[in-house]
């Protein structure tokens, strides 16, 4: 979820050429420009136009295409649009610059909050985890071209369609439990998934991990070196199916395994997860973890510490319930649950760890929040459930149309 700031190199003469194809784009498939907000939603999404497929651009390089609830909006449309259109076989995501996509824009919902605006915070949520089980459940091949980081929501606008091509640039995380948040978008339900307790280590330590270890893990279905990454797209385009066979094949020229990462890639420490990982309560996972930093002094087992101890106690152990829970959950019950979890974090009434998380690391910068409860001792069992239950009774859940897709994929 976090954003960093890069600067663009693409040249005068590219980013006329990326707004033409967006206003074509824009009346090929029938969206009307009637104010200057929504043009300049479209620059953020754009929109190349192939024979039998079309490229989905996420356009804010200088945010590392942090997603707004306006990019929310227009990607379900599009997606929607595209999936009943027989002239489009498949769909194909990847973003502008370093990033393919490092999360929502959560300095934006911070400033929504601290306005009272929570309407608007409850909009953006709803909007994303709703592409995400249209993503979830699409019917059609999508390919996204993880070149770069992926964060957060960014995992959530990917992981969950068909084909992931993770390269030799990609940097994966799911942070946001260092923010005071619980890792969202789906990720209850892909990280529960995960090869043995990994999901748990991601969720509760935000690491980053490389597109070896992405593949390796299944989070990626391919991998590819960044440099071959124009070859594939330039495929891509020429290719002529919506048939999930024939993009397999295709996508199995190009994502050969590249072995395990030397150095010191987390695949390494695997043994070392599932043994300290595995503990029900975030107080045996510590404990388990100081006890082999004391038997073998490894770092890891320090640095992985050194994280649990700055992470928001709350956060903690509501995100290791949360992916517990997942294991035994669609996607749709994850993305359901996680919405009602979102809403409890904005609210503010259980704990402000979230407002504090963003402040103090994206806004501020000071990288000294004030957690509250301030240790995992202070965490009630009360304030944990409080998370996983409905806000108030008159407060709707995320209705997502679930019969309609089961009904429409028949």
């Amino acid at each position: 979820m976090q954003s960093f700031r890069v600067l663009c190199r693409s040249s005068s003469k590219s980013r006329l050429l990326l707004l033409d194809r967006t206003l074509c784009s824009l009346n090929n498939e029938d969206h009307i420009i009637s104010s200057s907000s929504l043009i300049f939603c479209a620059l953020k999404v754009l929109v190349e136009r192939q024979a039998c497929s079309r490229t989905v651009i996420l356009n804010r390089p200088l945010a590392l295409n942090a997603l707004t609830t306006s990019m929310g909006i227009r990607l379900h449309k599009l997606y929607e649009s595209w999936e009943k259109d027989p002239d489009v076989g498949f769909v194909v995501l990847k973003g502008n610059g370093r990033a393919f996509c490092a999360g929502g824009d959560v300095v934006s919902l911070y400033r929504l909050i601290k306005e009272g605006r929570i309407e608007e915070c409850k909009e953006c949520f709803r909007t994303f985890y709703s592409f995400m089980y249209l993503l979830g459940t699409y019917l059609k091949p999508h390919v996204a071209i993880l070149d770069g980081i992926t964060m957060g929501g960014g995992a959530g606008i990917s992981v969950h369609g068909s084909y992931r091509i993770a390269t030799d640039r990609t940097v994966f995380s799911t942070p946001e439990v260092l923010i005071g948040l619980h890792p969202d978008a789906g990720a209850s339900y892909y990280l529960s998934r995960l090869p043995g307790y990994i999901g748990e280590y991601l969720a509760l330590t935000g690491d980053r991990i490389g597109g070896e270890e992405m593949l390796a893990w299944g989070l990626a279905t391919h991998y590819a070196s960044s440099a071959s990454v124009p070859l594939i797209e330039e495929g891509l385009s020429n290719l002529m199916t919506n048939d999930f066979s024939v993009m397999e094949t295709f996508l199995a020229r190009y994502g050969g395994r590249h072995g395990i990462p030397q150095g010191k890639s987390v695949l390494r420490r695997m043994e070392m997860i599932n043994k300290c990982f595995s503990h029900g309560t975030i107080e045996e996972i510590i404990s388990a973890l100081e006890t082999e930093e004391a038997r073998s002094k490894d770092k890891w087992c320090f640095s992985t510490l050194k994280k649990l101890r700055g992470a928001p106690p709350l956060s903690l152990k509501v995100s290791l319930r949360s992916i517990r829970e997942g294991r035994f959950q669609s996607l749709e019950q994850c993305l359901a649950r996680e919405y009602m979890m979102s809403l409890q974090v904005i609210s503010g009434k259980i704990s402000s760890d979230f407002c504090e998380g963003v402040r103090a690391r994206l806004v501020d910068k000071c990288f000294a929040p004030k957690w509250n409860p301030p240790c995992l001792e202070s965490v009630s069992e009360d304030m944990v459930n409080a998370y996983f239950e409905a806000l108030d009774d008159c407060e709707p859940g995320l209705d997502l149309p679930t019969k309609l897709r089961e009904a429409f994929a028949c």
